[in-house]
């Protein structure tokens, strides 16, 4: 955990950042630098403003802005979806060959600043409690939207190491000693903080935008979340929820509108104007895109085995995947825009969106035997690949059943969120996946290690086993 210090500075940044780069929030006289919690809370414009700095800080935080230290970007080395161009950057490497130092940086800087984001829910949570100037409405709907953040941060933290501190306070004494708290315990939380978003957000957008959650935001989440959970009845309620909404979401016929600003196939994104007005693209874009001229600058490539899983007729492959001729290499090309500063912004990070959810419920479907309804869900998302149907007369076994979601999750979700990854954990695969290519693949690198500096800072934190 950081020191106070640090926190605190970190806090003043939090409530400065809507200042500072969305000025139509909010505008105060209060110089950024001597923002106080008291001044924050004391009304509910600059609440307000509070909550759009932490949507601001995801675009900027390490864990969740799409850049070489975030989710996204290891998890999918450590996957067989993304390889590292060059091994020189031995840091990116340790993640693609599961031998992560716990002294790896970007390890580092993914751990804490995933806390750092719960840290900022926290402080805004006990803000708006202990605030008489908060209005009810915007009290309820403002702890719905944090807690929303601070379960979707844990849900990460959980599946990535494990056992995590559970950190609900902004009391420093206690955190910094704070020891890891079982999975079973922080699923609960994450649990608990959705109900309460069900119960406090609307389903509307502010604003037309799709950068803020809603009740139905927290619904997707709570889908993958049974899902991961195996509870497959509630997984398949929670999605079916949300594929219900078709004057809300739908699954577009034009691959390349996906991840287009607040695209109708989004139920929350996060938008680069967090990082700055000079910030008009995606880390995203940035990062995959391998381009032309420049792609000296490409650090990652797709994993020829993903390119080769696709049916030559799926709009995905022509869509979705570019090849770099001058390094013979295929590259994500979801997001179209590389490294540009024109207005105005045309794409924003994709979170959660309607084609998870169809394969979250194909899954529980399929888990619950009810074959017909998973392969009509399958049939949903190889519609819009431009595909042919699975024939519903055809005879799947449970695992071979399973297996075709599992792929078609690889080809539909790739390079989003380290879903890959999660997934080969979460069912059990990914030795079988990495062991015949990595004799040194243990069971234990499922788990990211413990980053040493913060078990040096806080002595109650034991280390992952294999570390």
């Amino acid at each position: 955990m950081k020191n106070l210090t640090l926190r605190k500075a970190l806090l003043v940044f939090l409530f400065s950042i809507p200042l500072v780069s969305c000025e139509e929030f909010v505008d105060l006289e209060t110089p950024n630098y001597k923002i106080t919690s008291q001044e924050v809370f004391n009304s509910d414009e600059t609440a307000i403003s509070a909550m759009t700095g932490i949507y601001n800080q995801l675009a900027l935080a390490s864990f969740s802005n799409g850049s070489t230290s975030s989710v996204t970007f290891l998890a999918g080395l450590s996957a067989d979806n993304v390889q590292n161009i060059r091994s020189t950057n031995l840091s990116r490497t340790e993640f693609e060959r599961h031998q992560i130092n716990p002294d790896n940086t970007l390890n580092l800087s993914l751990w804490s600043s995933a806390y750092n984001i719960i840290y900022l829910t926290n402080a805004l949570l006990e803000g708006i409690e202990g605030s008489d100037a908060i209005s009810a409405d915007v009290r309820s709907r403002l702890e719905g939207e944090a807690k929303f953040v601070r379960a979707f941060t844990y849900f990460y933290l959980v599946n990535l190491y494990g056992d995590v501190p559970l950190i609900l306070s902004t009391d420093f004494r206690e955190n910094e000693v704070a020891s890891r708290t079982s999975e079973e315990v922080i699923y609960q939380q994450i649990i608990s903080d959705l109900q309460t978003s069900l119960n406090s957000l609307g389903e509307e957008y502010l604003n037309g935008e799709r950068t803020t959650v809603t009740r139905l935001s927290a619904v997707a989440l709570l889908a993958r979340v049974y899902l991961y959970l195996e509870d497959w009845q509630l997984a398949e309620d929670f999605s079916s929820q949300i594929i219900a909404q078709e004057g809300k979401y739908e699954l577009l016929e034009n691959v390349n509108d996906v991840f287009l600003a607040n695209s109708k196939e989004a139920i929350w994104q996060i938008s680069p104007i967090g990082r700055g007005n000079i910030s008009t693209h995606t880390n995203e874009g940035n990062i995959f895109i391998i381009h032309p001229v420049f792609s000296f600058f490409a650090s990652v490539k797709l994993n020829e085995n993903l390119v080769q899983n696709f049916d030559p007729d799926d709009k995905r492959l022509s869509n979705w995947i570019g090849n770099n001729s001058s390094l013979n290499a295929f590259y994500s090309y979801k997001y179209k825009i590389w490294n540009s500063s024109e207005q105005p912004i045309i794409e924003y990070s994709m979170v959660l969106r309607l084609a998870e959810q169809y394969l979250i419920r194909a899954e529980a479907y399929a888990a619950q035997g009810k074959i017909f309804e998973a392969i009509a869900d399958i049939n949903a998302i190889r519609t819009r690949a431009g595909l042919d149907l699975i024939p519903e007369t055809v005879e799947l076994e449970g695992a071979e059943l399973l297996n075709l979601i599992m792929e078609e999750r690889r080809r539909e979700l790739f390079a989003e969120w380290g879903h890959r990854w999660l997934d080969l954990s979460r069912i059990g695969k990914a030795g079988e996946i990495f062991e015949k290519d990595n004799p040194s693949w243990q069971p234990t690198d499922i788990l990211y290690p413990i980053p040493a500096e913060e078990r040096i800072k806080n002595n109650q934190l034991t280390q992952n086993p294999g570390y």
